[in-house]
């Protein structure tokens, strides 16, 4: 059967960096929340063992592809478990809307929707626990995808609590650059030492982003972006950027900003959801096929 799964975005509301290991990770303390926008990813098995990505993404190498190297981890955690059917390959074809490096998510998300959606296709039957586990491998936002619910993450972003922020409306908009992960959290001036507080007094507090200062003075478009977009709503940058989002009570008002945009912006109006869509969707499919 070929299924076609969401692959969805999230945001940080809030991050703050508090401390830096001894080799080289840094603590931290944010809050993610998914938003009902993403990518596509469609699936159909194969009998022959065989992964193929059928659209590939440029500059990026087959082998290197998150979407490819989650499939490979998943198959062989069952070849080697001897789980699910005998038949463990598939054709994969990702919709990509969403930016690289732009904060969202993107990469992390499309390799759970996989690691969710192969588990389901080779009756592999492992939990979500499971295959966080296996996610962490891959990059440390991707349990997060793979629990699918809202979480605050605290260490390097490997110790979740599901939490249950208000679902507002958000304005994400793109500067049109790439910021990589490295180059905020190299900067010197990068700031480390945020007080570590209980997630109750986060949620009290103005939420904000350590990672905003930098992105903010080493990326010009950044700081044009994020000084038009504060003129209308709070807003402020998700992750390492580069994309800035605004809060909205409605989805009228931030399709009304979204109209005014500068033409260089790229930009989309989502909303905030604790739930999910991954989720959302797997549930829908679990119900229809057990009636």
């Amino acid at each position: 059967m070929t299924l076609t799964w969401p692959s969805p975005a999230k945001l940080n509301l809030f991050l703050y960096i508090t401390g830096q290991r001894p080799d080289g990770y840094h603590e931290l303390q944010t809050l993610f929340q998914f938003l009902d926008y993403g990518d596509e990813i469609t699936i159909t098995p194969r009998q022959d063992n065989q992964i193929q990505l059928l659209t590939p993404v440029a500059d990026v190498a087959h082998e290197d592809n998150l979407i490819v190297r989650a499939a490979r981890l998943l198959q062989q955690h069952c070849k080697v478990h001897k789980i699910g059917n005998e038949h463990l390959g598939a054709d994969i074809h990702i919709d990509k809307c969403l930016p690289m490096g732009g904060g969202l998510g993107g990469g992390s998300s499309n390799a759970a929707t996989v690691l969710i959606a192969l588990n389901y296709h080779w009756q592999a039957g492992l939990s979500d626990e499971e295959l966080s586990q296996l996610g962490i491998a891959l990059g440390a936002d991707v349990p997060v995808f793979v629990k699918g619910h809202a979480a605050f993450a605290e260490g390097i972003g490997e110790k979740l609590q599901p939490a249950s922020p208000e679902e507002k409306w958000f304005l994400v908009a793109h500067p049109g650059i790439e910021i990589s992960t490295p180059t905020i959290f190299t900067d010197p001036e990068l700031k480390r030492n945020s007080p570590i507080r209980s997630l109750p007094a986060l949620l009290q507090a103005p939420f904000a982003n350590d990672c905003e200062p930098i992105a903010r003075k080493r990326f010009r478009k950044v700081e044009q972006l994020l000084l038009w977009l504060l003129e209308y709503a709070p807003s402020r940058l998700t992750g390492t950027g580069a994309c800035i989002f605004g809060e909205f009570e409605s989805e009228a008002s931030a399709r009304k900003v979204l109209n005014q945009a500068p033409e260089w912006m790229q930009g989309f109006v989502a909303r905030g959801v604790n739930i999910s869509p991954l989720h959302t969707f797997r549930s829908g499919i679990t119900m229809l096929l057990s009636q």
